[in-house]
């Protein structure tokens, strides 16, 4: 029998045992949820039990429980979510994989705005840039979302909302943290993270504002790893600074303005390629975001416009200098009319606008000519039933300046039991990618002749909640057809035909009392062989958690993390693939918390990968072993 076989089976003994995990999809504590509210299938608040999907929704306090993580660890533990290249090292860039999908099929929104670096090969956004020390809370809602959010939210959509003023008129907050920065064998505890950052707020009757800054300096560890044990590579060193201020404006119960800007500057060491250093080349990302969103309340709806515009610049260094630049202007007006108690609708048009342009030694490119911009109106119409049926439908259509039109919808009816608390979901939603500006217009691997990307997405599932709510259980089996893949073969190609990807993903919660609660999840994913984009995508995943809050100040929480075999390719010196199986691995983690003065000062420490497990999540890059940190966080 297998490490593979002995690893599943004893965590789900452990699982069957205590019944535990967690509703909400990540390995957090469990709140009542009777008040929860969702956003990200309706673009408006809607009661949780009331929701036809099963959204994972991590809150401030959930955040508060885990300290010292980035957004992409936290974002690691939800079912059916998985970030490559959260446990390498901190300047590693990130794949997202929900669903199978890859980063161009997920949306990223912040304070409900998408963001995306227009120059990049995927259209994506590169969550390195946020702390998560801004974060107020996330939501991911998995599966097509293309009739809400239009083009890239085919296989999931994670809305990220930052932090606002608290009800004081003058609040703060102080943090900082040290921790090492090592890998399995070097075994190096001398301090080598630092991060550190304050931030101020404050209401009024009628204004409220909100300022930040965070710095992040951390150095230790070399991306690349050596393909020896004797040989020894230089460490990469990763630097962050954000800043943020937010501003609001209420003249009457009725109208409401919101404005931000935040600026965000990531610098990182790269190294040359799997299994090879490289002392010289780097990343240095800027980016500029501001935007404005005035809110109107009358007697049956709201009307919300979201504008915002972003300017990336970035520069890479690898034997020259390449400059990147692009831009994005996103317009999102939808207003929401109750037509009835049981019944509202919510109707938008959106507008984008993408350029981007390159100055490099090889490779020259003008924004004149790579840009597009998107057109998309939209509808969905929720209803809420007093027996227990919900259904939320809706219908989009895309209109591109480059590709013309294209039409999407959605179904998702879903049923509530009134004697037993039971609910069952489904959805069928379908989803469109564009191709990227760099995939049409790049010089040397562009082609202006590729098309869309078509997703749908088949799901259904329960939600069942016993022993007055201390027990929860979820689960949801998916089905998922691609036609018309982006790939790439000396320049981007579309690949004929259709791939299919299909799995399960079931999450529980089992609050033992009020001081001990236990949780953790499970996903399958399923890809036909003939995909090679399901690379690093591993077949069985699992969290468990056990959280212990034996006083109102103290909280502890051991987690513990599988994850399986995957497939995986390098080049070799003679630029030839070699395709590589990475091995499964395990992580066990521990958090304390602990108030030394009650809603004050709070002080943590962390431990990582205690087992200190040596493994891969990309060939050739190295990923951190046992690691530790210690911080401090002060409200003012």
């Amino acid at each position: 029998m297998n490490k593979k076989i002995v690893r599943i089976s004893a965590l789900f003994v452990l699982v069957s045992a205590c019944a535990f995990a967690q509703k909400k999809g990540v390995v957090l504590p469990v709140t009542n949820e009777l008040d929860e509210v969702v956003i990200s299938d309706s673009k408006f608040a809607l009661p949780k039990e009331k929701s036809g999907k099963v959204i994972v929704k991590i809150t401030s306090e959930d955040l508060k429980k885990r300290p010292g993580q980035s957004i992409a660890e936290v974002l690691s533990t939800v079912a059916g979510v998985e970030v490559n290249g959260n446990q390498s090292s901190p300047g590693k860039n990130l794949s997202y994989y929900i669903r199978g999908g890859r980063n161009r099929q997920t949306l990223i929104l912040i304070d409900g705005v998408p963001v995306t670096d227009a120059s990049g090969i995927n259209l994506d956004y590169d969550l390195r840039l946020i702390p998560v020390q801004q974060v107020e809370s996330i939501e991911i809602m998995k599966g097509a979302a293309s009739t809400l959010y239009g083009s890239g939210a085919a296989t999931g959509v994670i809305n990220i909302t930052l932090k606002k003023a608290e009800k004081k008129a003058v609040a703060g907050n102080v943090y900082m943290s040290l921790g090492t920065q090592t890998d399995a064998k070097d075994k190096d505890y001398s301090v080598q993270d630092n991060n550190q950052g304050f931030s101020f707020n404050g209401r009024t009757e009628k204004f409220n504002y909100f300022a930040s800054l965070n710095s992040t300096e951390t150095t230790g560890i070399s991306e690349a790893r050596p393909a020896l044990d004797t040989d020894t590579f230089e460490a990469d060193s990763f630097s962050r600074v954000n800043g943020l201020v937010k501003f609001g404006f209420t003249p009457t119960k009725k109208l409401s303005f919101d404005f931000f800007a935040n600026y965000d500057r990531l610098k990182n060491d790269f190294d040359a390629a799997s299994f090879v250093d490289n002392a010289n080349n780097f990343n240095k990302s800027e980016q500029y975001r501001v935007g404005f969103s005035p809110k109107y309340t009358y007697n049956k709806g709201e009307l919300i416009v979201n504008t915002a515009a972003s300017l990336m610049n970035r520069a890479s260094f690898s034997g020259s200098l390449t400059d990147y630049k692009s831009r994005n202007v996103n317009v999102d007006a939808f207003n929401k009319y109750q037509i009835a108690s049981e019944l509202f609708i919510v109707t938008g048009a959106q507008f984008q606008f993408f350029d981007m342009s390159i100055n490099g030694l090889y490779s020259q490119l003008s924004d004149e000519v790579a840009k597009f911009n998107l057109i998309d109106p939209y509808v969905t119409a929720v209803y809420n039933s007093d027996f227990g049926l919900n259904i939320n439908t809706g219908a989009r259509l895309n209109v591109h300046s480059k590709y013309g039109s294209n039409f999407v919808y959605n179904i998702n009816p879903s049923f509530s039991f009134s004697e037993i608390p039971l609910k069952l979901i489904t959805s069928y939603s379908t989803a469109y990618i564009t191709p990227s500006l760099y995939q049409l217009y790049d010089g040397f691997s562009g082609n202006l002749d590729l098309t869309p990307e078509k997703n749908s997405t088949l799901e259904a599932g329960f939600e069942l909640g016993l022993l007055d709510e201390k027990l929860n259980i979820n689960s949801v089996a998916f089905y998922r057809e691609q036609n018309n893949t982006i790939g790439y073969v000396s320049s981007y190609i579309n690949v004929e035909g259709k791939n299919n990807v299909r799995g399960v993903e079931t999450m529980f919660s089992y609050i033992l009392s009020d001081k001990l609660r236990l949780n953790g999840n499970y996903t399958f994913t399923q890809f036909e062989e003939a995909l090679t984009f399901s690379q690093r995508i591993p077949k069985h995943k699992a969290n468990a958690s056990v959280d212990y809050q034996p006083t109102i100040r103290t909280f502890f929480n051991i987690s513990y993390q599988y994850v399986d075999q995957r497939a995986d390719a390098f080049y070799d010196s003679n630029f030839a693939a070699v395709p590589v199986t990475l091995d499964s691995y395990q992580l066990l983690n521990a958090t304390a918390r602990y108030e030394l003065i009650k809603n004050r000062m709070t002080v943590f420490a962390t431990a990582t990968n205690i087992l200190n497990e040596d493994f891969y999540e990309v060939i050739g890059y190295t990923t951190r072993g046992r690691n530790f940190k210690l911080g401090l966080n002060i409200n003012l």
